[in-house]
């Protein structure tokens, strides 16, 4: 199975509208794909105007390929170097990092797609617990210092 930007198991991007260079749901990419669509994203006014510009239009409905458009909201499995003009552009859309193929790192600046994820990579919380033994062997803790009191 492909393996996300998590190290884990690609997860649908989307079924509607049906996405994916194999139209299968999932940003899985191979030799065929010349376009390396592998970033799962929510595509927002912005990006579909900039790709549109850019000679991409996304936006418009092909029945002939059975493409009914997108729309702002819409998840799709974008080209990786397309992403990555965007974001550079200051248009990238919001990826889901479930879902976006491990293969973007080749393409894409991880911390951006990190950035702007929908689905953050989660922190262990153990990381930050020394279990309270006061001996400060927990290296987190001592470089970001004790969390803020909420009080």
């Amino acid at each position: 199975m492909a393996q996300n930007l998590l190290g884990t198991e690609l997860a649908v991007c989307s079924r509607a509208p049906l996405t994916g260079f194999y139209r299968d749901g999932c940003c899985n990419t191979g030799g065929d794909d010349a376009g390396v669509h592998v970033v799962c994203a929510e595509v927002t006014a912005e990006f579909l105007a900039f790709s549109k510009a850019e000679g991409n239009d996304l936006s418009t409905p092909r029945p002939e390929f059975g493409f009914d458009g997108l729309k702002p909201g819409d998840r799709w499995c974008l080209c990786a170097s397309r992403w990555q003009d965007a974001y550079e552009a200051g248009v990238a859309p919001p990826v889901i990092l479930a879902a976006t193929h491990a293969r973007a790192a080749e393409w894409c600046d991880v911390a951006a797609l990190e950035r702007l994820a929908l689905d953050p990579p989660q922190v262990d919380p153990s990381l930050f617990d020394d279990g309270d033994d006061g001996d400060g062997d927990d290296p987190l803790r001592d470089l970001l210092g004790p969390p803020d009191d909420p009080a």
